[in-house]
């Protein structure tokens, strides 16, 4: 019988070499790609497929320059006897046109919404990153109050999913004289690390990931009222990540549980949805004049 210890001891090594290889390989991918997995502008396009006017509302284009010269698209949507005005920063994929759910349901609770693309999204110049999502953030802060004339304290910031990493970034960054008068934080992640780690645990999270996105880290400091929104079928971002910002974040504060999947959970909840963004800007805000009439589609 032929001894074969050294051939295979030879294919065992050849076997952990490639594997290694490929390790390493897959690692520097996610690495250097990182931008294109996370900002998915052309996820179903930067093209709009609707306006507000498709659903009944009248709206306002506009272009807003940001402090390192890039320029964003958004729309601004007036409500009758509005209350405040909600800034919404969106999520990762798509665009502005994709959110006129959303924006009916906040026209309906009476309030202006202005939303803007990120650069590189929609009909924005320029190509997405952590710190120009930032930037983005505070250039649609300052517009509001510079150009619409709006004070912080009836300025709502929202943001869903990557949305509610900029919105708290930039509700977080603010003095306490100018802090807005809420912050909404719907199926966000605690961190771009801890998601890292749940989408690649082979990998070392906090080496691999340069985007950073510390979200419980901004509600920690936060100076306004936070309601924290997230579902507990959220297939995409853990529930237990929406708790985890909701622990994080300084009183007053409250949580709405909603039911449904990641992208269409606030749909598929939406009287409970309703019903509980209505109760929160009611007691921050006070109680609109009336509600709006429904619009022709859309909530």
């Amino acid at each position: 019988m032929r001894y074969s210890g050294p051939t295979t001891m030879r294919a065992l090594f050849t076997l952990l070499t490639g594997l290694a290889v490929i390790y390493v390989v897959l690692g520097l991918v996610l690495y250097l790609l990182q931008g294109s997995l996370v900002f998915l502008a052309n996820l179903p396009g930067r093209a709009l497929d609707a306006t507000p006017a498709d659903i009944g509302l009248p709206y306002e284009d506009t272009w807003i320059a940001t402090a390192d010269g890039e320029s964003l698209h958004g729309w601004y949507i007036q409500a009758e006897a509005a209350r405040g005005v909600l800034l919404f920063f969106h999520g990762n994929a798509g665009n502005i046109s994709h959110r006129l759910e959303s924006i009916a349901i906040f026209n309906r609770l009476g309030l202006d919404v202005l939303i803007v693309d990120y650069r590189g999204y929609g009909h924005s110049s320029g190509r997405p990153t952590e710190r120009g999502t930032y930037r983005d953030a505070r250039a649609a802060w300052d517009y509001l109050q510079a150009e619409r004339g709006v004070p912080p304290d009836r300025i709502v910031v929202f943001g869903r999913s990557l949305g509610g990493a900029v919105g708290a970034w930039l509700a977080a960054g603010l003095p306490a004289e100018s802090a807005p008068a809420a912050v909404i934080i719907e199926s966000s992640f605690t961190s771009g690390v801890d998601m890292a780690r749940r989408l690649y645990p082979i990998y070392p999270a906090r080496l691999l990931t340069r985007l950073r996105y510390p979200v419980v880290e901004y509600a920690a400091r936060l100076r306004s009222p936070v309601l924290v929104v997230h579902s507990r079928d959220d297939e995409i971002i853990p529930f237990a990540m929406g708790r985890g910002i909701y622990e994080a974040a300084q009183p007053p504060k409250s949580f709405l549980e909603l039911r449904g999947d990641h992208n269409a959970g606030f749909w598929i909840s939406r009287e409970g949805y309703t019903r509980g963004l209505r109760a929160f800007l009611d007691e921050i805000l006070g109680e609109p004049p009336g509600v709006a009439p429904a619009p022709g589609q859309g909530a």
